[in-house]
């Protein structure tokens, strides 16, 4: 069994995840290809963060929206402990993202991740996105994988 709750930017198990997951990119992929969000540096109302806990409310992952203004949202920050992979985390926190990027008034959701990244590529496949050119901030790099999804919106 598993939670997943919202939580604030500084919260510390959040920011420990983040870590395992900077730790993890910093292997794969050289400084200037990894696209690190510092949480601390966005601004009130722009950032949306998730932290998923187990039974014993201990963190096993998370994930974020960052919201752009242009009707959209960006996914950020989508991390599972290993132990935990394979327990449909990822799906629940990606879905958990686009609901509130759909509450937020986003018709579409983008993401970048790393080229190595396989599984996380075919997750995102999976949940119905494709990929796409590189979107602002973004150049394009060719260790990174650009991809969207439109979001239905309620009528």
């Amino acid at each position: 069994m598993f939670t997943i709750k919202t939580t604030h930017p500084q919260n510390t198990d959040l920011q420990q995840l983040i870590a395992e997951l900077d730790a993890f990119q910093s292997v794969l992929y050289p400084a200037e290809s990894n696209h690190c969000l510092d949480l601390a540096t966005v601004e009130d109302g722009m950032l949306h963060c998730l932290m998923v806990t187990d039974a014993a409310d201990h963190p096993v992952g998370c994930g974020a929206i960052l919201l752009q203004g242009d009707g959209g949202a960006e996914l950020k920050r989508i991390y599972v402990r290993p132990a935990w992979r394979g327990h449909q985390l990822g799906e629940a926190i990606v879905q958990r993202l686009e609901t509130l990027a759909m509450q937020q008034g986003c018709e579409v959701t983008r993401l970048e991740t790393g080229n190595q990244q396989q599984a996380a590529i075919r997750l995102y496949e999976k949940m119905g996105y494709r990929q796409c050119t590189a979107f602002p901030p973004y150049l394009p790099d060719p260790l990174s994988v650009f991809m969207m999804k439109p979001l239905k919106t309620k009528e």
